[in-house]
């Protein structure tokens, strides 16, 4: 697959290297039929060809609509543990303007976020710990539709998930390009924020540009919102605390008619918070603060807040956990273990609303500048073998099997291609 890159240690990643074309293949199939959230028809069937062919135990479909379930038993299932790993399937209503041969054949749709490397990855380990099964349980494997905005985790849980497979925690990693290629990182408390929609309704007067004063101008009251619900984050949230309020479209008028003030204007925006506290306060204040700015100005405003994902929270011990098998990996300089967490949000959130867990980064190098949900982005194929023993790794070390059970340890490190 190209030259040497980094070293990873383990026996689970020298063999899933070994198929490490196969997995490449997939993924890039995958690529180039995306598919939006609980329209994941052909992905889902992909992923249960796969997981066919790979041997495992139980395939469960439609769970969440399009959602997949795998099951696979380890050599003893004793301890009556279960562990749960997640890999999110949809894409993006975007274009994409890559050239390679797997690129979209879809128009306006694209992977631009690598959840068809998540799959893939998964994949990957399902066809390990089904040939291997060095461990004592049951490993769950999750592949879940709809997080770009479709609350799919939320929707599968609605749906019995985890009634069906209680498992013990849950795990799911998700790639960074702003993170070198071969690295890992966590921590032990929010990974992602709480995104909320807030739509605040401005009524005023319409009536003549040019006799404005005769008119209450919601656009004008609209305006002094703008500005003044910055202060709620200056002013009102802690400093040690965080939170964004970001104000991302307006609407009001025609813009075909320069001298009609209109009557009603529409904002749309986003709140980011990583603390229910915080959340309520930032709610609070926003329809104390808009209806008074309004008042002023003898117009009305209404605030719609709908909480859209939840803060995504690792547990301390999940985080250390998986922390611990990350560095078992890559070494201990190649796992950052205080990472800064994102204003970004993820519907991985519910999961670990209802189960203990963590949620990880792995890092994929950037090239090109193409970011996350950039028209150029595409996964790293290279870090494919590794996200695939990271999972593996989460179910050997979760659930050991006894050493007289165990296979001996005589695999070399690994090197990653």
């Amino acid at each position: 697959m190209g030259s040497p890159r980094w070293q990873v240690a383990g026996r689970a990643f020298a063999h899933i290297a070994r198929f490490h074309p196969e997995i490449t293949a997939f993924r890039r199939d995958l690529h180039a039929h995306p598919e939006l959230g609980f329209e994941e028809v052909y992905t889902a069937a992909r992923v249960q060809e796969s997981l066919r062919a790979c041997g495992v135990d139980e395939i469960h479909t439609g769970i969440g609509k399009t959602g997949v379930v795998g099951v696979i038993r380890g050599r003893s299932t004793a301890s009556r543990r279960m562990i749960g790993l997640r890999a999110d399937m949809d894409a993006l209503p975007m274009c994409e303007d890559n050239g390679f041969a797997w690129r979209s054949a879809k128009k306006g749709l694209m992977h631009g976020c690598g959840h068809d490397g998540h799959t893939a990855m998964l994949v990957g380990a399902a066809r390990y710990l089904a040939e291997t099964r060095n461990f004592d349980g049951t490993a769950i494997l999750i592949f879940q539709p709809g997080e770009e905005g479709f609350a799919g985790a939320r929707v599968m849980i609605e749906d019995g998930l985890f009634d069906r497979f209680p498992v013990q925690s849950v795990f799911a990693m998700h790639n960074w390009p702003g993170m070198p290629a071969g690295t890992v990182g966590l921590n032990s408390g929010a990974m992602m924020a709480a995104a909320d929609r807030i739509t605040i309704e401005v009524t005023g007067r319409g009536g003549h540009g040019a006799h404005a004063y005769q008119t209450v101008d919601p656009v004008l009251v609209s305006a002094h919102i703008i500005t003044a619900v910055q202060s709620i984050v200056s002013r009102n949230v802690r400093p040690i605390d965080a939170a964004v309020i970001s104000i991302c479209a307006v609407q009001a008028g025609d813009l075909g008619a320069m001298s009609v003030v209109p009557g009603k204007a529409t904002l749309v925006g986003t709140v980011r918070t990583f603390c229910d506290k915080v959340q309520r306060q930032v709610e609070q204040r926003l329809a104390e603060m808009c209806g008074a700015v309004a008042s002023g100005f003898g117009a009305t405003a209404a605030v719609r807040f709908e909480r859209i994902y939840p803060a995504t929270i690792n547990t301390a011990t999940e985080a250390l956990f998986a922390g611990d098998v990350a560095q078992g990996l890559v070494g201990a300089r190649h796992v950052e273990r205080n990472m800064e967490p994102s204003m970004g949000a993820e519907d991985f959130s519910f999961m670990l609303q209802k189960k203990p867990g963590a949620y990880l980064r792995i890092g994929q190098g950037i090239k090109d500048g193409a970011y996350l949900h950039n028209s150029r982005y595409d996964f790293n194929d290279e870090i494919l073998p590794l996200g695939a023993a990271m999972h593996a790794g989460l179910v050997e070390q979760g659930m050991p099997l006894k050493a007289s059970a165990a296979p001996k340890e005589n695999a070399k490190a690994g090197v990653m291609q």
